[in-house]
């Protein structure tokens, strides 16, 4: 299913990059960096049209000239846990943006999600949210998310994932068409444990040398 809404991001550099997360003997410290710089660059794609701009005079070391300032910035928003490893390097490319946490997960057992967690900034309303998974399997959770994040009335939402499951992916364009999604890839395999097949593992466990 295409969707305007979903962005491959097909880059040589980051193809590169995506190669040693999925690598097993990629050490957790290499995994950080390498999702830091993963996520810089989804965010610079997912701020090219960027509409809210406002103009400025500033006077450079020759002249005075107008220049373009980022206004209304994002919420980044991390669903936790695995989420906060990109956080950081997303707030790096707008350090004006406030941040949310979204704490959620998708309980096998009662086979439906449950939030422990959710923090926001108070203006969350009539603000765009940068969603931010590393990995999105089932889409139950990243689903779940953006129904609460609506819930509070914002402006629009933008998810930045590495792998997105195909299955996920079709789910998301059907229950969500007005949300985009930056990834590297479409996963077309989930194995019964719900990983992406051959994706490159518990995010989170990699990111924070758990299990």
């Amino acid at each position: 299913m295409n969707s305007p809404n979903l962005h491959v991001i097909d880059h040589p550099l980051l193809r590169h990059k995506l190669g040693y997360l999925r690598s097993k003997t990629t050490l957790s410290h290499e995994f950080r960096e390498i999702t830091k710089e993963i996520s810089r660059c989804l965010a610079y794609e997912a701020l090219r049209n960027w509409k809210d701009i406002d103009q400025t005079e500033v006077e450079t070391p020759i002249s005075k000239t107008k220049v373009d300032r980022i206004v209304r910035a994002p919420v980044v928003v991390s669903i936790m846990r695995a989420g906060n490893g990109m956080l950081d390097a997303v707030l790096s490319m707008i350090p004006f943006a406030p941040a949310g946490f979204i704490g959620i997960y998708r309980d096998k057992f009662v086979r439906s999600t449950v939030e422990y967690y959710f923090k926001m900034p108070l203006d969350i309303r009539g603000r765009v949210a940068i969603l931010c998974d590393p990995l999105i399997a089932s889409g139950d959770t990243i689903i779940a998310a953006i129904e609460r994040l609506k819930s509070h009335e914002v402006k629009g939402i933008i998810v930045l994932s590495f792998l997105v499951s195909e299955a996920a992916s079709v789910r998301l364009q059907e229950t969500h068409p007005d949300v985009e999604i930056y990834t590297l890839a479409i996963e077309r395999e989930m194995n019964e444990e719900g990983y992406l097949v051959p994706g490159l593992g518990d995010a989170g466990d990699r990111l924070f040398q758990t299990k």
